[in-house]
């Protein structure tokens, strides 16, 4: 009988854990859904409560120069790493070792020092989210910082990277991220900023919705498109081959920046946007 009693607190001690890495893995509908299906809608549209302007179309739709513009701003990587950009991780939190080998004490001491600096560099940590972590976020997350979050939103990134593929998650990324108040993807945002398909985007054009991406709520051409527009050219310059880093928090986000307050409705010509920084792309 006692014996019996052992066996299930043991049990009962599982159940915890257990529960712990079902919620982990519990998303729906399951990313393999999204191989040949666009969503009604996203958790962050739901939060929003606003679906607003929301056009999915295939990537073939999509002028190439806005996915290399995307990945320029918010994933340069996005082709080498498996869902998860461990290097700019690893920056992020200031570990400043050239490698880490567990064997070594000084490894372990500077990864500690780094772990233990992760609150307070968690802007730092966000803006090294992948274009695979943040479509897991837009699709079945939250912007919420809660580092439980964080675990389930590189898992799930994980999954897509298995289920999908890079060109699929590059496809659903281009259509679901935002990019302003109640615009949803680059169909959308070129038909509200420039009343074109997003197939004839140009080269200039593509990097001006890049560089909105970070925080589409907090500039775009209605709210300080001064902001946008400088990253905007810092992606065009990373586009030509200049080797920069592009920003993508706030707290790197120069003064300056934010000077042009002048607003621009989006169903009229975009004056919050530099369209004349980089010649015409004629490759479609």
């Amino acid at each position: 009988m006692a014996t019996n009693r052992r066996r299930w607190r043991w049990w009962w001690l599982l159940v915890p854990p257990c529960l712990f890495v079902a919620w982990l893995f519990a998303v729906w509908p399951p990313p393999s859904w999204y191989r040949a299906h666009f969503p009604g809608n996203t958790a962050f549209m739901q939060m929003r409560g606003n679906i607003g302007r929301y056009r999915p179309v295939p990537l073939d739709s999509i002028a190439p120069t806005m996915a290399v513009a995307a990945m320029t701003g918010e994933d340069a990587k996005f082709w080498e790493h498996d869902g998860i950009d461990y290097e700019a991780i690893r920056k992020a939190l200031g570990y400043r070792r050239a490698d880490f080998d567990w064997q070594d004490p000084r490894d372990r001491a500077a990864m500690w020092k780094a772990l233990g600096r992760a609150w307070e560099r968690r802007e730092a940590l966000r803006g090294a989210s992948t274009i695979t972590q943040q479509l897991a976020k837009n699709l079945y997350l939250s912007p919420s910082r809660n580092p439980l979050r964080k675990v389930k939103e590189a898992i799930t990134a994980w999954r897509l990277e298995r289920v999908l593929g890079k060109r699929r998650i590059l496809e659903l990324y281009l259509n679901v991220a935002e990019m302003g108040t109640g615009i949803w993807g680059a169909q959308a945002a070129s038909e509200a900023y420039f009343r074109k398909p997003a197939a004839r985007l140009t080269r200039s054009e593509a990097a001006a919705l890049a560089g909105l991406l970070p925080f589409p709520l907090r500039s775009n051409p209605a709210l300080k498109p001064g902001r946008m527009r400088w990253r905007q050219r810092l992606i065009l310059r990373r586009m030509a081959g200049e080797s920069l880093e592009i920003p993508r928090t706030d707290a790197e986000i120069p003064a300056q920046a934010d000077a042009d307050t002048a607003p621009a409705e989006p169903d009229t010509a975009p004056a919050g946007l530099d369209t004349t920084s980089a010649a015409p792309d004629t490759s479609h």
